[in-house]
């Protein structure tokens, strides 16, 4: 069994300048901080405040949960491109991602990934019934 998985959190700081990033080791204690600083332009602020307030939240909830989207989507992105590749197998662009494999098997159709596997290989297993 391999080192207990890990998984982000994403905050903004109490004074609402800049963006921390949590890394904890699951099941183990190990918590990790992280603070990122970036600047965004006027316009994207004035959209996250705008969401912020429509949702109830404060800004840095939002973004929060808009990076932690973009990071899954980004990952499941480039895990379902190895696996057309045939580079790696479902279940290993599922642990990749972060999904389970069923979940991954739904996010490939709705991307319309296809499968490596082709008509020869197929035909291979069927015979070996």
């Amino acid at each position: 069994m391999g080192p207990a998985p890990w998984f982000l959190r994403y905050r903004m700081s109490n004074d609402g300048q800049h963006l921390c990033i949590d890394l904890n080791q699951m099941n183990t204690g190990i918590y990790l901080a992280v603070t990122v600083t970036t600047r965004v332009e006027r316009h994207l602020a004035e959209v996250i405040d705008e969401i912020a307030r429509q949702e109830g939240m404060d800004r840095s909830t939002v973004v929060r949960r808009f990076l932690s989207r973009a990071v899954r989507d980004w990952l499941t992105s480039k895990s379902l491109e190895r696996y057309e590749a045939g580079t790696i197998t479902l279940w290993q662009a599922a642990e990749q991602c972060g999904l389970s494999l069923w979940e991954t098997v739904e996010e490939a159709r709705a991307r319309k990934v296809h499968s490596p596997y082709s008509l020869e290989q197929l035909e291979e297993d069927l015979r070996a019934l």
